[in-house]
This record gives structure tokens, C-alpha cells and sequence, in this order.
């Protein structure tokens, strides 16, 4: 699986589904995706982790739908 359909599980809230397709890529959206993953799982100190795995800065407030749609046209821009 690919991490366009990680993003695909995030859209729809399904953290637990996309989790084990974020553990196998470790690019920079990858990681970005993981620290999603624990944001929407609740776990932030695991997030933030990723978050720094990805080069990312966390986002304050935390707003899971807007760091889905910033990674999902991220992934758009990679894929053109």
C-alpha cells in the first residue's frame, strides 16, 4: 500500500488503518503522515516525534483535518 492511501484512511478518520502503511515508508511524508496518525490516536508526545522525523514544525492548535489536507496536496505536488 502506498502512502496516498494512508492519507485516503486519515481523510476518513481511520488512524488504525493507515497506521501500519505509515510504519513501512520513512520519506519526510511518511513521518508527516505517522505524527498524523497519533495526533487523530491521541497520542501527542508519539506525534510530535514524528512530527520532528518529518522536518515539520507541530502545528499549535492541533487541527488534524487541516494537516490532512496540507499532506494529502503535498502528496499531490510529489506525484505531478
Amino acid at each position: 500500500m502506498t502512502i496516498g492511501t494512508a492519507v485516503r484512511y486519515l481523510k476518513k478518520g481511520d488512524w488504525e488503518k493507515a497506521h501500519p502503511i505509515v510504519q513501512e515508508d520513512e520519506s519526510s511524508l511518511g513521518c508527516w503522515a505517522h505524527g498524523i496518525v497519533h495526533i487523530l490516536e491521541g497520542d501527542l508526545a508519539n506525534a510530535r516525534y514524528w512530527y520532528r522525523r518529518a522536518h515539520r514544525h507541530f502545528p499549535s492548535p492541533v487541527d488534524a483535518p487541516a494537516e490532512i489536507a496540507a499532506l494529502a496536496a503535498a502528496l499531490k505536488e510529489t506525484t505531478q
